[in-house]
This record gives structure tokens, sequence and C-alpha cells, in this order.
């Protein structure tokens, strides 16, 4: 709580305007307050994003409008969109009926069982917080778990301890994988596309995005399963008795798909229709008329439209519903894009850019590398959207030093953020996994390293490639 404001003090006292301009060792130093509390917690991370609205306009950095314009962004709504539409499939159940017939197709053995869990996983994952995945599918995975130990004649059978291991960290895994798919998947991306935006006026379309993330997608979780199933903890359980009656209870427990399950999938396929058509749509149109936001939006304010129950005025969301969106994520953006806008203004960014541009010529491939293993490595120890946050504007910096399109190095660093395997405390999925008292920290941080390098290999390839070939 108090290194944050003394390191602001001892910044702004001890440098002195040179090199840097008093804007520059203001924003620099409010930087090292809100990295501080970031990475601490001291406080509600969401509170210390609504710093720059308060320090900004007190030391002349910018105005109040100014500071307080980036809290009101279009992506910050594209993202309340998205988050509406979740609730709506959260509210009506929807995506508990398809992970548990993801699951029912994949088979009963345990390496089916884990295959089915990592893809119900990460396809409920694209469109609902990772978080509330995880947490929808501890329960089940713990009950299967709990069946498969009721069938082993030895308690202590090193097969069903591979298992049961295994299951819980590609949950966990996937969860993060799966974000990582879609724009509002997971909060970075969600920040980039603003950034890119809001900085060099280039729009991030939906579809765009899913032809880098979905690939990236597959690889992961192609690498994950592999990873798990056949080096790590290789469980040889044949189908397992009692496991497709479990399964195919809990979805019976659901009934029949009901009115209001199928009017949410209407909303939703129907927005996703559009976001992901939309450049098509307007070149039908001759016109930009649709963009993401607007089309995110529209999809969460059909939810509070489409009627349930014409006689009982029950609608697919109630206002009493959005107590469970997450605010304190889209104020969080707002602070890390006035933060940002205050190091453009200020000429930080410009700053690293003319460092970078004096020092000798670093090949495309070791750049995307180097910064895509600097943003893995501190998302295991800060917020993901934190670091994004911080890490991008510094990549901006490096993009015109040396000259790159910033977008071919802003991907890449913003997909390494969402790769936090190695601990609990890296991620909330990681958290609620190991909380199953069926991982060990050792096999969490020994799966994650590997997990990692095979990500940094996927991403640089990935950027290297269709990254470029895309935008």
């Amino acid at each position: 709580m108090i290194l944050g404001p003394v390191l602001f003090a001892l910044i702004l006292t001890l440098l002195e305007p040179g090199v840097l301009s008093g804007k520059s060792i203001t924003v620099l130093a409010l930087g090292a307050w809100m990295i501080s509390w970031w990475v601490t917690e001291a406080v509600p991370i969401p509170v210390s994003a609504m710093l720059p609205m308060v320090i900004f306009p007190l030391t002349g950095v910018s105005t109040v409008r100014e500071a307080s314009a980036p809290y009101g962004d279009p992506v910050i709504f594209l993202f309340m969109g998205g988050f509406m539409l979740a609730l709506g499939l959260e509210r009506h159940k929807l995506h508990l009926r398809i992970a548990l017939a993801l699951i029912k197709l994949t088979g009963t053995s345990g390496n089916g069982i884990i295959l089915g869990f990592m893809l119900s996983t990460a396809l409920i994952s694209m469109w609902i917080s990772n978080t509330a995945t995880a947490i929808m599918m501890l329960p089940i995975a713990a009950s299967v778990t709990t069946l498969l130990a009721a069938e082993m004649v030895q308690a202590d059978d090193p097969r069903f301890k591979k298992f049961a291991t295994g299951l819980m960290l590609a949950i966990a895994y996937a969860a993060s994988i799966g974000g990582i798919a879609t724009i509002i998947g997971t909060p970075p991306n969600v920040v980039l596309v603003g950034f890119m935006k809001r900085y060099y006026d280039m729009d991030v379309s939906f579809a765009r995005w899913m032809v880098i993330g979905v690939p990236l997608m597959i690889l992961g979780l192609t690498a994950c399963y592999l990873l798990i199933t056949r080096v790590l903890f290789v469980n040889n359980l044949p189908s397992i008795e009692g496991s497709r009656e479990l399964i195919q209870r809990k979805y019976q427990e659901l009934g029949g798909i009901s009115r209001a399950e199928k009017l949410v999938l209407s909303v939703f396929s129907v927005t996703c229709f559009f976001w992901i058509f939309r450049q098509n749509l307007n070149s039908l149109l001759g016109t930009n008329l649709l963009d993401d936001t607007t089309i995110a939006m529209a999809g969460g304010i059909l939810m509070f439209m489409v009627p349930v129950s014409f006689e009982k005025q029950v609608f697919l969301l109630e206002w009493k519903d959005m107590k469970e969106l997450p605010w304190g994520i889209l104020l969080l953006f707002g602070g890390g894009l006035c933060l940002a806008d205050g190091m453009e203004k200020s000429g930080l960014v410009q700053l690293v850019g003319n460092y970078f541009s004096q020092q000798q010529e670093i090949s495309p491939l070791v750049l995307v590398f180097s910064l895509t293993a600097i943003s893995m490595g501190l998302t295991e120890l800060m917020s993901n959207v934190a670091l994004v946050t911080i890490f991008l504007p510094v990549v901006f910096g490096v993009a015109e030093g040396f000259q790159v399109d910033p977008i071919l190095l802003a991907i890449p660093v913003t997909l390494a953020a969402s790769c936090a395997f190695m601990m609990p405390i890296s991620t909330p999925p990681n958290a609620i996994l190991f909380a199953s008292g069926h991982i060990r920290m050792k096999e969490m941080i020994k799966t994650g390293v590997l997990l990692n390098l095979a990500c940094l290999v996927i991403i640089t390839v990935l950027g290297m490639t269709l990254v470029r070939w895309i935008f």
C-alpha cells in the first residue's frame, strides 16, 4: 500500500527534466505506482486503474476530459456486450449442456475423458470468462474422478493419480488456451484491439482475429493433450465403467432443451454471424455501417428484449443479472488506455523507439521470439491484462525503433500473455483446479514449463507466418 506512492514520489523527486520531459517523468512515476499495486494487489486491481483519472489532471499531464475519455472507449463496450452475451449463456445453463454433450462424444477411456473435458472447456472459454469456465467444469471433473476412485481396486493405483492430475491440469490449461481464439475470449485481446484502433487507426476485426486465434488454440490444445497423455501423465486407463452413465445422468438432469436456451442460442448465433462476416456485409453495403462494438452491444441489448414468457414478462436477462458482470475489468481497460495515452502524449513511447533505432540490426524472428518470451515470463507473475496494458506501449516503441509494423510484434506478445501455465497464482483457472487437491506444485511447474516452451515456438512460428499474411 505504501510502496506505490513512495515510488511515485521518489521518481518525481530524483529524476530531473532532460532527456525525459516533466510529463514523461510523471507518467513514468505513475506507471511505477500502478505496477507495484497491480503486482502486489495491495488494493483491488480496478482501483489502481482509476489512478490516472486523478493524477493526470492534478499534475497537468492532461485535462479531466482527456483523462476520463479512455474509460468510455468503444472497445470497453465491445467487451461489455460480450459479457452480457456470456451472462445469457450462463443464466440458462446452455454452456453446461454444450460441455456435457461434447464429453459424451469423446468416449469414456482415461484419455477420451481428458480430451472431452479439454474440448468442451476450450469451446466454452472462447465466449465466456476462463474463470467461470473452470468453476463450471471442476465439479463435473471431480464427480468423474470420485467415480474412478471407487472403481479402482487399490486406492493408491498410480494410473488413477496420473489420470486425476492430468485431467485437472488439462481443464486449467484448456480454459486459458480457449480464450485466445476470439477477441472477447480474454481481456488482453480486447486491450490490443483497443490500442491498435486508438493509436494506429487499425481495425482488427473479429474474423481476422479468429483466423489467427483458432489455429493457435488448436495447436496449443494438441500440444497440451499430447504432453499430458503421452509424456507426463500416461494413465493407460481403458473405458471407465460408470463414467458414461454419470455424464448421461448429469445431461438428463438438465432436461429437454428449453425455450430460453433456444432463444439464447439464436441471439448468440446471430451476433457471432455479424461479427464474423462484418467486413463482407460492409463491402456489400458499400459503407462501414457495422462495427464489432455496435454488434456486441446490440446482442447484449437483445438479451434484455427477447421474452422467455410473454405472460410473466420474463426476459432472457434481467437487470439484476448485471451484478454478475465483471465491472472491474471494464475499469481496468479504461485505466490501461489512459496510462497508454499518457505515455504516447508525453513522448515516452517515442523515446523507447529512438533508443532501439540506435541499436544494431536484429532480425524480425529474434525480435518476435524475444518479446514473446518476455511476455510469457512476466504473465506468470502478474495479471495478463495488466501486463499487456503496460507492455504494449513499450512494444510499439520497439516496433517504431526497428521500423517494424507494430501489429506484427503486438499480436505475439498479447497471445503469450494468456499462456500462464506454471503456477496456481498465474491465472484463476490454475488456482481453481489446483484447489481440487489432485495437483502438486512441482507437477504444475514441470508441465507448465514444457507447455510454455511449446506455445513459445507455436506463437513465434504463427507470428512470422500467419500474422504477416493476415495483416
